[in-house]
Order: C-alpha cells, then sequence, then structure tokens
C-alpha cells in the first residue's frame, strides 16, 4: 500500500512499480482484454505482499506471451509452446521461487499443449494464467485449439468444424490443484482467484476469456473488441464448484465462470522428496529451501 501511495504522489499509476515502463507503450491493440489481466495480475501481487524478488514470470510467442517482457520481474520469454517446461525447469533448480507461467490459448494449449498436460499431471508447482481470445491474434488469425464450432477463422473462412478443448476440464482431469474460470472484466474477481492461486501449491490454472477486437471480432462481424468483451461479460454465470464437464463453450454463448477446483494435493517437488527420502534413507540429500544444488 506504501508503493501505491508513494506512485500515486508521484503522478504515476498505482501498478507502474510492477512494469517496465520504459517499454511502454505496449503492442496490444485497442479494447483487447490482456492489459486488463496483467492490472489484475499486479493487483494481486501487491495485495498478497509477495516478495517480488522470489517470483518469476515466463511466457511463450504471442500477444499474451509478451506480458512477461512487459512486467517488472525476473522475465523469460521463451520459445512458442515452452513456457511451462521452462517454467518447470526453474521450479526444479529454484524451488523457492514463485514461478508464473502468463502466456495464450494457442501457445500453451495447441503447440504447448502436450507440456500443459504433463505438468498438470505432474502437480507442477506453476500458477498458469492463460488468456483465451479463440484465435490465433499475432500470426494471422488462424484457428486455435479453443475456437468455439462455427466461428470463423482465417483458415476456416466458412466456420470451425472441430471440437475446441474445454480447457478448465483438460487441467482438472490431468490433476490440476487450482481451476478457475473468468472473463477479463470480472477484474474483481480475477484479482481475487489469482490472489488465492498465488497462495496455493500445485498446477494452478486460470483460464481468462478475453477478446480478440483485430482478427476475432472482425472476422466474426462481432463489432468492436468492447462489444465483445461486454458480451463475454453479460452472459458469464458464476457457478463455483461446478463439475468441469459442464463448462464447455459454444460460439457466443453462455460462459460458465467461477473456482471449479481447489484441492490440497502433493507437488512434484512434495513427491519426490518422499519418494527417494523412502528408497534411500539417509542417502538422500535434498535441495535446500533457498535452492540451489548440495555439493559433496
Amino acid at each position: 500500500m506504501t508503493q501505491d501511495l508513494t506512485s500515486q504522489q508521484q503522478g504515476q499509476h498505482p501498478i507502474a512499480p510492477y512494469l517496465r515502463m520504459d517499454r511502454m507503450p505496449h503492442i496490444w491493440c485497442p479494447t483487447c482484454g490482456i492489459g486488463t489481466v496483467v492490472k489484475c495480475f499486479a493487483t494481486a501481487l501487491e495485495e498478497s505482499d509477495v516478495d517480488l524478488d522470489k517470483v518469476a514470470i515466463t511466457s511463450g510467442i504471442g500477444c499474451t506471451g509478451r506480458v512477461a517482457g512487459y512486467m517488472n520481474l525476473d522475465a523469460f520469454h521463451t520459445t512458442h509452446g515452452r513456457a511451462i517446461p521452462f517454467a518447470t525447469g526453474l521450479k526444479l533448480g529454484r524451488p523457492e521461487l514463485e514461478v508464473v507461467v502468463f502466456s495464450g490459448d494457442g501457445d500453451l494449449s495447441g503447440i504447448g499443449g502436450n507440456h500443459f498436460i504433463h505438468a498438470a499431471r505432474r502437480n507442477m508447482d506453476l500458477l498458469v494464467i492463460l488468456v483465451n481470445n479463440f484465435i490465433y491474434g499475432m500470426t494471422g488469425g488462424q484457428n486455435a485449439p479453443t475456437t468455439p464450432p462455427g466461428a470463423r477463422s482465417s483458415t476456416m473462412p466458412f466456420g470451425n468444424f472441430e471440437r475446441p478443448f474445454n480447457l478448465p476440464h483438460l487441467a482438472a482431469s490431468c490433476g490440476a490443484s487450482f481451476v478457475s474460470r473468468w472473463t477479463c472484466l470480472h477484474i474483481r474477481r480475477l484479482t481475487k482467484s489469482i490472489r488465492m492461486a498465488l497462495r496455493g501449491k500445485g498446477f494452478r490454472f486460470i483460464e481468462v476469456i478475453a477478446p480478440c477486437s483485430t482478427l476475432y471480432a472482425r472476422l466474426n462481424r462481432l463489432g468492436s473488441g468492447l462489444n465483445l468483451m461486454q458480451f463475454y461479460h453479460d452472459n458469464a454465470q458464476i457457478r463455483h464448484n461446478i463439475d468441469t464437464r459442464e463448462v464447455s463453450m459454444d460460439y457466443q454463448g453462455n460462459i460458465v465462470c467461477g473456482n471449479f477446483v481447489n484441492d490440497e494435493n502433493p507437488t512434484y517437488l512434495d513427491m519426490m522428496h518422499n519418494h527417494y527420502e523412502k528408497t534411500l534413507g539417509e542417502r538422500y540429500k535434498p535441495m535446500p529451501p533457498e535452492g540451489g544444488w548440495i555439493h559433496e
């Protein structure tokens, strides 16, 4: 809060201390929802009173993949689809860090889909924030793994006939410990959800529905990104703890939002330490809490 007041007194935006202001203005289109999600993330960091020196963020390629480059944190902009394996290695090497993956639906569920399901299966101690705009927004508007049936894209101009992923169900069925979905206009609820996830352990997944004003809205003649954002918000149904099999989305249909899963299960590191302590006994030397490696 002191940091917030200081920034206001200096004429800065309250979340300016969490951003690399020298890289502004950002590249996102007007009425794109990604900036709003970044604001919610920064606010959650402030309200959680986390040590920013202990937070690292990774992302891949795409519109949302640019988030890591704008955050005033230790940030890693990885190759397409590889944000989660990079974050996994970072967490295993530096377990004391809070590692956040912040990327888009194409990056994390398309080319990175295999990494997504196995990180959830292992319950890797990562917070994954996925901004879903139903399309590949940076590379030409191609069909994505999340494009709703009937929606147009540059590669399916007569409408999508593929079945999209139900991402909350995918994460939950693979073993995620926390699963949530909101739209980018659920600002307070999304911020609270991120704050809850920051306090948790294991694979924590938050999907955020946001408009792509330049491609998805235009190709589908849905008006501006602001029109689309308002539609998503107005057609959202908040249903906490619902079975994730029931939260799939149709083209311009209802969007079920809420906190669906919040379990306490052992993380990958917990299971690894427990296993080797049982099998190796006193010979097992785990990594120290502050990270790094044991050297004999």
